[in-house]
């Protein structure tokens, strides 16, 4: 059953020492392309988030945000530059005895000057590395059900869709004779009318040539058959698991084409009618597709 690119999917876990929420949305995209959002203490358990992650998805464009609160800094591998602050320190108390002033340090705004703070030079804790791995794997798990779900309601949409396409194929095919019949005689009356206008001769063999000329034009029985193998395909890929999206958008277009020319050649008012509803319907088919991984 086909997945959903659109999805949304979340996970939490909660522990002594930490509490941890993944959530995950997606859309549509041609390749897979993760927006990672996360401490920068954890970039380097970044490629192997990446790496859970693409064992449940190829293709989407997706937004992946951590919500993470510890009750201590070196679960995180966090460090104060203590060495940048003390300088810092030194100086100010330098400068303010300069002056003549007491100077008392503000612990509070060295507490909130991020780049006083070195994170990602060692490995967060083991403990809470695996916790934020099975999340995530959690919550890739979460959303994988709901795209799953959502592909479901595509894939029947779809189905539907090319049962209808089908109908109107079949209906096309049963006029196209019609059509050719009405247009040969046609051909013969105005091959007729001009010769008796210009008063000249031409064999029943050169009459026979020109209606075979015409006949050729108008048959569309290869396109249609085309056209059918192609529906039938649709129907084949529908029923696989994995990345199908690519594959039924070709089919899409490759129906498209052959229903383009079975309009161009049946020059007939009422062919072209099911022409467009078939482009219409088959359209909609098309904008399904796009969503589908």
């Amino acid at each position: 059953m086909p997945a959903s690119m659109t999805g949304y999917g979340r996970a939490e876990i909660a522990e002594k020492d930490w509490s941890l929420v993944w959530e995950m949305k997606s859309v549509n995209g041609r390749y897979l392309d993760a927006k990672w959002r996360m401490p920068g203490s954890l970039r380097s358990l970044e490629q192997e988030f990446e790496k859970i992650l693409r064992t449940h998805a190829n293709r989407g464009r997706v937004d992946i945000s951590l919500n993470l609160e510890v009750t201590r800094a070196d679960l995180l591998g966090v460090r104060l530059n203590t060495p940048q602050v003390m300088a810092m320190i030194g100086q100010m108390e330098l400068l303010a005895k300069n002056l003549g002033q007491e100077f008392t340090p503000d612990l509070n705004r060295i507490m909130s000057s991020s780049w006083l703070w070195r994170d990602g030079e060692s490995e967060p804790d083991p403990a809470l590395s695996t916790a934020l791995k099975q999340g995530l794997e959690n919550a890739c798990i979460d959303w994988m059900r709901s795209r799953t779900v959502e592909g479901k309601a595509m894939a029947d949409d779809l189905l539907a869709r090319i049962s209808t396409l089908e109908e109107l194929a079949a209906s096309i095919g049963q006029r196209i004779p019609g059509v050719m019949e009405e247009k040969k005689a046609a051909l013969v009356v105005r091959i007729d009318e001009l010769l008796t206008a210009s008063d000249a001769e031409v064999t029943e063999e050169r009459k026979l040539q020109e209606i075979a000329v015409l006949t050729d034009k108008l048959d569309v029985s290869e396109e249609l058959t085309r056209l059918a193998e192609h529906l039938k395909r649709l129907r084949e890929v529908l029923s696989r698991e994995g990345e199908i999206g690519k594959r039924l958008d070709f089919l899409c277009q490759e129906a498209f084409r052959e229903i383009n020319t079975c309009g161009n050649k049946a020059q007939n008012a009422e062919i072209s009618g099911l022409v467009v509803e078939f482009k219409a319907e088959l359209e909609k088919c098309r904008e399904q597709v796009q969503n589908i991984e």
